[in-house]
């Protein structure tokens, strides 16, 4: 029933938002004298707004077709490598550019697509060779197609680095926030069986590694109710109208509502800007809100197993840093770790993984040596701006590039 009246609501928004779409236009249009007068550019910006607020939203275009190597212009390609039932591997191919260090980004599943690290992926091509996991939203798979929890998204990001290092080149990963925890476990399993594509570095960046640490209000809300609170309240079946009607998802819709409550302030002063924007005819910056809440606002579903054995398994009963996580009945040894390099970033204003929560992962490594373990504080740096924006650009990746180049050979 939440899901079936979350697209009736949607339905009726998406006509809404089409309304006022044409009356904006028909509002600025040179020849209607409305255009002129002084309440006609405040209403028709209002309605613009509204209309960028309501309009649906599909996967968004990481749209990257070129980048700078080795001092020129090149094209990038997309190409889908390896394809899964609920993800795929994704190769950004510098046209004539050979070389360079492999590396995996590994995106979170956790409400948004692959494409919020469209400026992640773009600071990185110059010089990487990059690939990323590009999941699917939950409620395009197919009921047939099977299940798909915490097991299995390791069980991918192996199978990925085994398709990238499959000619015994190492790859190098980097794991952005909810990945952190998959990522570091797929690290420790390689190392154990000696798997030759396990990565050469590891780079961690705002992760729930250890959620005791500095724990904030996402932590706070995933420790307050028992488990079986939210198999009974966020968990709802895909609509008839899906190619994956049947299956339980934790819907995106909901986890962009509780994103967008943590700060509602900041969200009603970002629009109100948008229509101040509008009105002083700024359409440079307008144009630049309206980018930022395409991609916030473009969510996807997870699938209820693998959302729950998160909230179980990391908020609540913290496995990995007690080292008792389990992989399909088999410990995952953080010990076992003993020639990844890890690199751990965390955002000094980060409100989503608290300062400390990422660093752990160094700690629990004990067997690999202090020169492969490094920890960068992002001072003034907030969640987002870990892997995205100027900071990032600017102070965050060449920390990445140096700590990837370093332990490259």
């Amino acid at each position: 029933m939440l899901y079936d009246a979350y697209e009736m609501q949607r339905s009726l928004l998406a006509g809404a938002s089409n309304l006022a779409t044409l009356g904006a236009g028909w509002l600025q249009n040179p020849v209607n004298p409305l255009a002129y007068s002084q309440m006609g550019p405040i209403v028709a910006s209002a309605l613009d707004v509204f209309a960028h607020a309501s309009a649906p939203r599909g996967k968004p275009e990481f749209g990257l077709e070129t980048t700078l190597a080795k001092g020129r212009k090149v094209a990038v390609h997309e190409e889908v490598v390896l394809r899964k039932p609920f993800g795929q591997l994704k190769h950004f191919r510098r046209e004539g550019v050979e070389g360079g260090p492999r590396l995996l980004i590994v995106a979170p599943m956790s409400g948004h697509y692959a494409t919020l690290l469209r400026g992640t992926v773009e600071r990185m091509l110059p010089e990487h060779d990059v690939f990323i996991t590009d999941w699917r939203d939950a409620k395009l798979v197919p009921l047939d197609s099977g299940r798909f929890d915490l097991d299995d998204y390791i069980d991918y990001l192996i199978e990925f680095l085994e398709h990238i290092g499959r000619d015994g080149e190492r790859p190098h990963m980097l794991a952005v926030c909810q990945p952190s925890v998959p990522c570091y476990a797929a690290a420790a399993l390689m190392s154990a069986d000696k798997n030759r594509a396990r990565p050469r570095t590891l780079t961690l960046m705002g992760g729930p590694i250890d959620t005791r640490k500095a724990p904030t209000a996402v932590n706070t809300v995933a420790t307050q109710r028992p488990h079986s609170w939210f198999q009974q309240n966020v968990i709802a079946s895909v609509p008839y109208t899906y190619p994956g009607a049947g299956r339980a998802v934790y819907p995106g819709f909901l986890q962009l509502a509780g994103f967008m409550a943590m700060n509602l302030g900041d969200h009603l002063t970002g629009h109100w800007e948008m229509f101040k924007h509008l009105v002083q005819g700024d359409g440079e910056s307008a144009e630049a809100s309206k980018a930022f809440y395409d991609e916030y606002r473009s969510v996807c579903d997870m699938t209820a197993e693998f959302y729950l054995q998160t909230v179980d398994v990391v908020f609540q009963r913290h496995l990995l840093p007690k080292g008792e996580l389990t992989h399909r009945g088999r410990r995952v040894d953080p010990a076992a770790i003993r020639d990844v390099a890890l690199l751990a970033i965390e955002g000094e204003r980060d409100d989503i993984s608290g300062v400390g929560q990422t660093k752990a992962a160094l700690d629990i490594s004990t067997r690999l040596p202090k020169a492969m373990k490094h920890y960068h504080l992002a001072k003034g740096v907030g969640h987002y701006g870990i892997f995205n924006g100027s900071k990032w650009r600017e102070r965050i990746a060449p920390v990445v590039e140096d700590w990837i180049a370093a332990h490259d050979g």
